[in-house]
């Protein structure tokens, strides 16, 4: 299904195909060329569409922010004047030859793509969407990392780590389970 994470392609794959999948984060059209921005949990890819390719071009001009994609291209360094210091994946782009929609997704209720500042209420009724957001993936990262050493620690010192509902028998009614 993939080959490389979207924050995984770099410089070293320079006039290599990849295929990876993800999120559309951000969708750019400049009269003629279209762009998307394609994240999944190791970072975000921009990835170009030339008219060339006629049945990938207009696969990629129906796209919308959120829908789940798996593109196949050939990676190229980024024209001069063009790359980003500021991304992982700001040297590179990807030259689209295909795109295959796994999911299409209607217009969310925040934008997930920056800070917003979007009330309580909202982010907890579409928690999975703000699982999305970049800041709170670093907060579920951080989180994952800390649990990891503190059970690590607990480990080493001859803690058993054992789940209380384990120990019970189930019940015909799942009361416990």
């Amino acid at each position: 299904m993939r080959t490389h994470y979207c924050g995984d392609i770099n410089e070293t794959l320079i006039d290599q195909t990849v295929t990876f999948c993800g999120w559309v984060h951000r969708r750019r059209d400049h009269g003629g060329v279209i762009f998307l921005d394609v994240r999944d949990r190791e970072g975000l890819v921009q990835v170009v569409f030339d008219p060339d390719t006629v049945e990938a071009f207009n696969t990629a001009d129906s796209v919308r922010s959120e829908f789940v994609v798996q593109i196949t291209g050939r990676v190229r360094g980024r024209p001069e004047g063009t790359t980003n210091a500021n991304m992982k994946t700001g040297m590179i782009e990807v030259l689209g030859k295909e795109i295959n929609v796994l999911n299409k997704a209607a217009t969310p209720p925040f934008p997930l793509d920056g800070y917003t500042d979007v009330g309580e209420d909202v982010r907890l009724k579409y928690r999975y969407m703000d699982m999305r957001r970049p800041e709170m993936q670093d907060k579920l990262r951080f989180r994952s990392k800390v649990t990891s050493a503190a059970r690590r620690f607990l480990e080493d010192n001859g803690f058993l780590d054992i789940e209380t509902p384990i120990l019970t028998r189930a019940t015909p009614e799942g009361a416990r389970d």
